[in-house]
């Protein structure tokens, strides 16, 4: 299990192969979906995960979230992405 705590700022999150996240008009919300699971997501989630194409770093996530709201609350953003790390939607890369 990977902790929050234990997330590199610089690890660069992005969907896992055969993920992906979709809008669910029968829900009207977003959803996650993978081979094994459907995660429905709540709109802060959905707006996280949006940022989580590999390019982006942790840090730059949460500094974008801070800008666009004016404070973006880390210890949140890291549980929900170590969250999603240990049911396997995301998957960082450290380089």
């Amino acid at each position: 299990m990977a902790p929050a705590e234990s997330l590199n700022p610089t690890a660069r999150p992005r969907l896992r192969s055969g993920v992906r996240m979709r809008f669910d008009a029968s829900r009207n919300q977003h959803v996650l979906l993978s081979p094994e699971a459907i995660l429905v997501l709540n709109p802060t989630g959905a707006e996280i995960l949006e940022l989580c194409d590999g390019s982006r770093s942790i840090a730059e996530i949460q500094d974008q979230l801070a800008q666009q709201y004016g404070e973006a609350k880390t210890e949140e953003i890291n549980s929900f992405l170590a969250e999603l790390i240990n049911r396997r939607g995301i998957e960082v890369t450290d380089d």
